[in-house]
């Protein structure tokens, strides 16, 4: 049996919308029981933010993880971020996407763009940022691309740097922003409740 799409598995899931703040809020539940948040600027459609969540092993809820927007250092508990506090001064890698255009951008990077290169390895699918002065190295991949199966392009890839930031951005195939209008409009359809009225309606 083929795989379904992506856009078919976005499709079959149990969805919940609320508008609020400006922001679309959807809420997607798969078969398999994972869940998904996304958050959607209600004016210009571009994604503010994707989150995941599976069951753990003993059948709760996970941790939610961030795929797109800022970490969730901000919704730890009081007394986790009193234990836990990364210093200010390390490097913050986050993604934060334009609507043509996956987008990374990693704070407290002070050394000039020259220090840097990003590069696309093709086997192991995901790019890699790397420093002549040794001070960073990452790797990180594109879930989107996994997801609709399709190759990386070192073409698609460039970066600047400016204000102590290093701004990746990776200019999304045709095929990515074709599903993501498709899905747009299939979002608009969603009954999605307001601020203040109630429970969330679902699909």
């Amino acid at each position: 049996m083929a795989v379904p799409s992506w856009l078919e598995r976005l499709r079959a899931a149990s969805k919940t919308a609320l508008v609020q703040d400006g922001k679309r809020k959807i809420h997607y539940l798969f078969e398999d029981g994972k869940e998904m948040a996304e958050e959607y600027d209600v004016k210009s459609g571009q994604l503010l933010s994707r989150r995941w969540r599976e069951k753990n092993t003993l059948g709760g809820s996970g941790k939610w993880e961030v795929e797109v927007g800022e970490p969730t250092s901000s919704l730890l508990g009081a007394l986790e971020s009193e234990l836990i506090k990364e210093s200010s001064s390390n490097p913050v890698f986050m993604r934060k996407d334009t609507l043509t255009s996956f987008q990374w951008r990693i704070r407290n990077l002070p050394y000039p763009k020259e220090v840097y290169s990003v590069s696309v390895e093709k086997e192991q699918r995901c790019c890699v940022i790397r420093t002549t002065n040794k001070k960073y190295y990452k790797k990180f991949s594109i879930p989107d691309l996994d997801r609709y199966q399709l190759p990386l392009d070192t073409a698609a890839l460039s970066f600047t740097h400016a204000n102590n930031t290093l701004i990746i951005t990776y200019q999304k195939p045709k095929e990515i922003l074709a599903a993501e209008e498709q899905l747009q409009k299939e979002l608009k359809k969603i009954k999605a409740a307001n601020n203040g009225d109630g429970d969330c309606k679902t699909q």
